[in-house]
């Protein structure tokens, strides 16, 4: 669900905000982890940003927003599903709710407005799996306004893995949740929900937990000039950004802060004359060597070596920061199991054997009939200062070989906001894992109290052998085969150079003494 809100409205335009502004350049003393040109691409001022947990209100909210935009929408993706429908708990007829009829129902109604879905083109066997025509097909089918493409401009093995919508360049949706089949749900994660099926088939789909976010003004239009670099590279069009719209927000939508900086991070492959961009991999670096308390972790894999030997290292820190990862009981597909399970289970066994005073969680979802929940979102919460939501998964393709965005908010020293962002930041965290636990945010925010901040501790207290809640992900024995793969890293091989002791110094002096 949208935090502290219902999505399910429609989009109006909104009165201009506050005027943006530009954050406070970094000096050496500052303790930013948020460093344009180095763990971020830029910052920009977000008149709103708001925090969609789960698909059903995102894509009820992307519904509308599509059917008011006014001049343009891009798409861009790993996988795409026109058949999906966006908002099955409203009445009404199935075909009308149908991403690719309201995508013409919008072109048809507005002569201005373009759309563009850009995909990754090995996607499409993604696609032909669950027998969907190809994007070129229904592009031939579509208004000429509507344009279906492929990207091919990747390196071999590589993938297009944003996550991102752009709507008149005042909106902008970025983070984990493809557009596509299989990831609609609720926060209940009920382990069968009538309505978690793929399209043209009555077969019920496993509970999925997901994470996008929404903001406007000026991050959005950051946003919107990525899209635009993302189309031209894959179709050779070039977008000029649209000026010529009012200032909007969907309405019913609770913004999660207002007037607040955001970060936009990348990593973007070496190919075709373009240099590696890998300013997510650097974030998670400076992530761990700045953590001072607790690092929350939501993330589809544990496979990225560097990180997990930063981790290591900190966890062997006698007064170190603890790290609660969530995972997904399993990868997905045969390969994902032997690329990402496996390597799972081998730095999985590292990090334990480095955690000499008990500070590191893995930890699986279950449903009430203890069903495990698929973890595909992308999160860290940072103490209480930094909130990272994106499309990069610890591993180590999304350092370095994959394209990727992840979006970013910190509490600033000295900022008026500062302790506003603080208690975003615990909100957020605290929101997801009483989704998780089945119990009351304010319950995990007291449990922390009553352990003395400790996260780890919390959980444990929280923690339940029936029904809702986390458990303890234990890795199976790998076969010698499976344990090839997980040494020699055949099938995600490292892509960017090591930095961790370069991070470590700079970022190491910024861990701030405070609750998180």
């Amino acid at each position: 669900m949208i935090e502290s809100a219902d999505a399910a409205g429609t989009t109006s335009r909104a009165p201009d905000v506050a005027a943006p502004r530009r954050p406070p350049a970094p000096s050496e003393t500052d303790d930013a982890l948020l460093v344009p040109g180095e763990t971020c691409w830029r910052i920009e001022r977000a008149d709103r940003h708001a925090v969609f947990v789960d698909a059903a209100d995102y894509f009820a909210t992307l519904k509308q927003a599509v059917l008011r935009a006014e001049r343009r929408v891009l798409f861009i993706g790993w996988d795409f599903d026109p058949r999906i429908r966006l908002d099955p708990r409203t009445p009404g007829r199935p075909r009308e709710d149908r991403l690719g009829h309201v995508l013409e129902q919008a072109v048809r109604a507005n002569p201005r407005l373009e759309i563009g879905v850009l995909q990754w083109d090995l996607g499409m066997l993604v696609a032909l799996g669950r027998r969907m025509a190809p994007l070129v097909l229904l592009d031939r089918r579509t208004p000429d306004r509507l344009r279906f493409t492929v990207d091919t401009h990747h390196p071999i093995g590589g993938a297009h893995h944003q996550k991102i919508v752009v709507i008149d360049d005042c909106l902008a949706f970025a983070g984990g949740i493809d557009v596509t089949a299989d990831r609609w749900d609720t926060p209940e994660h009920r382990t069968r929900h009538p309505l978690r099926h793929r399209p043209h088939s009555t077969r019920l789909r496993g509970p999925w937990h997901d994470v996008t976010s929404l903001v406007s003004g000026p991050a959005a239009r950051a946003i919107g000039d990525l899209a635009r670099e993302r189309w031209e590279s894959g179709t050779g069009e070039h977008l000029e950004p649209v000026t010529d719209v009012a200032p909007c927000w969907p309405d019913g939508v609770e913004p999660f802060l207002t007037d607040v900086d955001v970060a936009i991070s990348r990593t973007r492959p070496e190919h075709g004359g373009t240099e590696l961009v890998h300013e997510i991999e650097l974030l998670w670096l400076a992530v761990v060597a700045a953590a001072r308390r607790t690092v929350y972790i939501e993330t589809q894999y544990f496979a990225n070596r560097r990180v997990a030997e930063a981790i290591a290292e900190r966890l062997q820190e006698e007064d170190g920061p603890e790290f609660v990862v969530l995972n997904p009981q399993t990868a997905a597909a045969w390969l994902e199991v032997k690329a990402m399970d496996t390597a799972r289970a081998k730095l999985l066994d590292l990090v334990r054997r480095a955690d000499r005073y008990d500070r590191f969680r893995l930890l699986v979802p279950v449903t009430e009939e203890r069903r495990p929940v698929y973890v595909h979102a992308k999160v860290t919460c940072v103490d209480d200062r930094l909130l990272r939501i994106g499309s990069s998964n610890l591993n180590n393709r999304s350092m370095g070989l994959d394209t990727e965005c992840d979006v970013s908010i910190e509490a600033r020293t000295g900022d008026p906001r500062e302790e506003e962002v603080r208690a975003a930041v615990l909100a957020l965290r605290h929101r997801l894992l009483g989704e998780h636990l089945g119990v009351d945010p304010d319950e995990v925010a007291a449990a922390v109290e009553r352990c003395d901040g400790s996260l780890v501790r919390a959980i444990d207290s929280l923690v339940r052998p029936t029904g809702r809640s986390l458990v303890t992900f234990e890795p199976p024995e790998l076969d010698p085969v499976e344990r090839l793969l997980a040494e020699t890293e055949l099938l995600d091989a490292e892509h960017t150079p090591n930095r961790w002791r370069r991070v470590k110094q700079a970022f190491a002096g910024r861990r701030r003494r405070r609750r998180g």
